[in-house]
């Protein structure tokens, strides 16, 4: 092996799903250089970084911020993973499809978590109980709003 550091892609169940705005697939990879580090957090995070780039180098993407890989399954023997990846054709239809929790793992975070107190959520899961029908939805905003209504 001449690059220790060598990581091989391949994807397959490749399509374009325009109604997203995005390329899907599944992708496999082999990166059995990456077992000798000593933390397994530290080199997940170095090899999903090492993927996207070689994602954004493959499909020509702009932006590495519009790239997601998640799932990821290591085979038996290890060496080895599959998981999935997505390709969004812009960082704003990625903000504006993918899922809260995903935007928030990104390093320079796409979006942010709001921070709620636990005596906040249950004060309203409680007024919620009180109302019925569509009106439990305008309870909820308007809580959020900062506003009793009576």
């Amino acid at each position: 092996m001449a690059d220790t550091k060598a990581v091989t892609i391949r994807t397959r169940k490749f399509m374009t799903n325009r109604l997203l705005s995005r390329k899907q697939f599944v992708s496999s990879g082999t990166y059995l250089a990456y077992f000798s580090l000593s933390s397994f957090d530290v080199c997940v995070v170095q090899l999903k970084a090492e993927l996207k780039e070689k994602l954004a180098k493959l499909y020509d993407v702009k932006d590495v911020n519009a790239i997601f890989v998640f799932n990821f399954r290591t085979h038996f023997g290890g060496g080895k993973s599959t998981g999935f990846g997505l390709i969004y054709d812009s960082v704003e239809s990625a903000k504006k499809y993918e899922p809260k929790h995903r935007l928030l793992r990104i390093d320079n975070g796409l979006a942010t978590k709001v921070e709620k107190s636990r005596k906040q959520m249950k004060e309203r899961k409680n007024r919620a109980k009180k109302i019925r029908g569509v009106k439990k939805t305008k309870a909820g905003d308007a809580a959020k709003a900062g506003s009793k209504k009576k």
